[in-house]
């Protein structure tokens, strides 16, 4: 029997679901609406929740105004992983209500306020912080004061919990008990490495760096002197004089870490990233839906079994779609190991 229950809105490919579970949860409705992520949802996790396939919970469009909030199964936990979307600050001051409507932030606000769950696990990214000098993150902690709930939100870092990826992410949760003193968890004593999540047997002509980018990283080191560790120029005959980068050249220079960066100059911005690769034995950047991270010491991209690691998902996790997708997916799920060490602590406090 399940410890407690929970909902997965925009679930993409089930961090939260699979974090909840681990934790006794069993999952009552899920919201996604992109149809590849839907695939790989339910393959993965038909045998873990095989009635919420079975009825009509599964739902596509959370703000699809047939959707009766009302008839979500009764759940204690609320989780998602939600998109952030500018919200109005010039409306009529009534409350979350003005200035949410219209976001997908509001379908968040309309189901606490029908189903009012013990608990919500909300992740956004780190600009949610900062974004419009603070009022948007002011917004959503006000309305969902509003709503009853005590309020807690950090912002931690996959690094610290275990995957050698740089991921910091919004994390925020609230309760409805007010005497409840949440903590978020504390980082693992760990430093990972790219090596440790790495296959370096592999062998795949469509995971290997382009010619170009190959002698680009050539060149800078057939070019680098370690005594002096100053930039390497590059070559910029080859791009326009008006251009930024004609006026202002290409550089490349390696980080203590071992990764080596690719930058351009630019009139308004000391210098713009252009490229990263990362090697073995250091981290990733954020993995993105557009962006597989590359490394310059095995000379290719990562796969899509690495990014997964990458992510913390298991290896056994499949994905029923193209590779462009799993690395779409991946890119927009939730780092697993950060999900469910906050989803333990959660967890913890649900009578």
């Amino acid at each position: 029997m399940p410890k407690f229950k929970f909902i997965d809105l925009f679930s993409g490919i089930g961090g939260f679901h699979l974090a909840m579970h681990e934790n006794e949860g069993e999952c009552v409705f899920a919201s996604e609406i992109d149809k590849f992520a839907r695939k790989t949802y339910k393959n993965n996790f038909k045998s873990i929740s095989p009635d919420l396939f079975k009825s009509n919970f599964f739902n596509k469009d959370i703000t699809d105004p047939s959707l009766d909030y009302s008839e979500i199964p009764d759940f204690n936990v609320l989780c998602a992983g939600f998109p952030c979307q500018p919200f109005s600050y010039a409306g009529k001051n009534e409350g979350f209500k003005d200035k949410t409507r219209g976001t997908l932030f509001f379908s968040i606000l309309s189901i606490l306020q029908e189903k009012k769950p013990d608990a919500f696990f909300l992740e956004n990214v780190k600009g949610l912080k900062s974004h419009d000098k603070g009022r948007t993150l002011k917004t959503i902690i006000d309305a969902l004061e509003n709503l009853g709930y005590k309020v807690h939100w950090e912002i931690l870092d996959s690094l610290n919990f275990g995957v050698p990826q740089k991921r910091e992410r919004w994390y925020c949760v609230g309760f409805l008990d007010h005497n409840i003193d949440f903590k978020f968890p504390k980082s693992l004593n760990c430093v990972p490495k790219l090596r440790d999540i790495v296959d370096i047997t592999i062998n795949d002509d469509g995971l290997k760096l382009p010619k170009q980018e190959l002698e680009r990283i050539n060149f800078h080191f057939e070019n680098f002197d370690p005594k002096t560790n100053v930039r390497v120029q590059h070559d910029n005959s080859q791009y326009r004089a008006e251009t930024k980068k004609g006026k202002h050249g290409i550089f490349s220079f390696q980080k203590n870490d071992g990764s080596l960066r690719f930058h351009i100059g630019d009139t308004a911005k000391t210098q713009i990233q252009e490229m990263f690769y990362a090697c073995l034995d250091t981290y990733s950047p954020t993995i993105i839906y557009n962006r597989v991270p590359k490394l310059w010491d095995i000379e290719r991209k990562l796969s899509v079994q690495e990014c997964l690691r990458l992510q913390g998902f298991p290896d056994d996790y499949e994905f029923p779609v193209s590779d462009n997708q799993a690395y779409k997916q991946l890119g927009n799920s939730v780092a697993l190991p950060v999900v469910k060490a906050i989803s333990k602590k959660i967890v913890e406090h649900l009578s």
